[in-house]
């Protein structure tokens, strides 16, 4: 029987270990920003900041595999301002921006090679693959836009520049709804937009009942956005009902990027403050309970969970990932 204990005001449950996955260069820590998980590749994407790498993780075997070239800097720099910090993939590619250098690469993930870089306008937060126009949508929250490039030519990819669209009060995060042809996007505060892909427009803004919205998540099958709220809770709307608050649940303070298994239907909340990551089941009208709490280390803000029950949480002072194996059953 799994047994918890209350540390700190938080709840804990005992009984899983998270397995720690070492991170080439990074014993001196890496200010971690973004992971992802492909489908596609199906690896998990490890954007390594001042490492100058990103990093394939092999979700059966923990292999790391990396690709070089990105901006480099020395161990133990702070935050996460530097080199490489968010990547996706699609249409047989893969994508990264590079802080440091203000750019949008693309690899071949084959070859590890880059094929092809577009300067950016503004400084890059996240990267995400926009299947349903071949685009790549990169946010700019400095600049308050999500600046967008077309994917042309094959078998030598270009970047070209489609636009930029604004957001005020934001970007933070982006999510993309390809079957209700949407993007989805948090402002700093209250808020979280609806950008319709076609139009490029803000079509719906929901107040989200955050005060200061930080992570975004997306279960398309049945319409719920996630929120995470970094004052230490998780927000379920409808995002075909006007942004109707579906569920509400507490987590620790520090929230930032979560992650949410369709698979399970389970929601992962790190909160980099509390040094907890909270698991919670989501039920089929987007009701959210707290199935347990775990620890994890300190400034641990980012998550992303496979297809086989796994989800990985980033160990900035480390420079590792660390491997939470789902106990739970699926919620629905």
């Amino acid at each position: 029987m799994e047994s918890t204990v209350f540390l700190a005001g938080v709840l804990l449950a005992a009984g899983t270990a998270l397995e720690p996955i070492p991170l080439p260069g990074g014993d001196g820590g890496i200010g971690f920003d973004d992971l992802r998980f492909s489908t596609g590749l199906h690896r998990v994407l490890v954007p390594a900041g001042r490492t100058g790498r990103l990093d394939l993780v092999d979700p059966g075997t923990r292999a790391v595999e990396t690709i070089d070239g990105f901006s480099s800097s020395r161990a133990g720099a702070p935050g996460h301002s530097q080199g490489t910090t968010s990547a996706d993939s699609g249409g047989g590619f893969l994508f990264a921006a590079d802080r440091t250098r203000g750019t949008l690469s693309i690899i071949d993930p084959a070859t590890k090679q880059d094929l092809a870089q577009a300067k950016l306008r503004g400084g890059p937060d996240y990267v995400r693959w926009v299947a349903p126009l071949h685009e790549i949508w990169v946010s700019e929250p400095d600049a308050k836009v999500i600046e967008t490039f077309r994917l042309e030519g094959k078998p030598a990819p270009k970047l070209r520049h489609a636009g930029l669209i604004q957001v005020p009060d934001g970007p933070e995060s982006l999510e993309i709804d390809p079957t209700r042809r949407r993007a989805y996007a948090n402002s700093w505060h209250d808020a979280t937009v609806a950008i319709d892909l076609d139009s490029r427009e803000i079509v719906a803004r929901w107040t989200n009942g955050c005060e200061g919205a930080r992570g975004l998540a997306l279960d398309v099958e049945h319409g719920f956005a996630f929120i995470g709220c970094k004052e230490g809770k998780a927000i379920a709307l409808d995002v075909a009902n006007d942004g109707k608050v579906l569920g509400r649940a507490r987590a620790g303070l520090g929230v930032d990027v979560i992650a949410f298994s369709g698979a399970l239907s389970h929601l992962y909340v790190p909160a980099g403050d509390s040094a907890t990551l909270t698991v919670l089941g989501v039920g089929a009208r987007g009701d959210m309970v707290v199935l347990g709490t775990f620890p994890t280390a300190p400034e641990a803000h980012c998550v992303t969970a496979d297809d086989a029950g796994n989800a990985y949480v980033c160990d900035p002072g480390k420079g590792r990932l660390l491997v939470f194996r789902d106990p739970y059953p699926a919620s629905r």
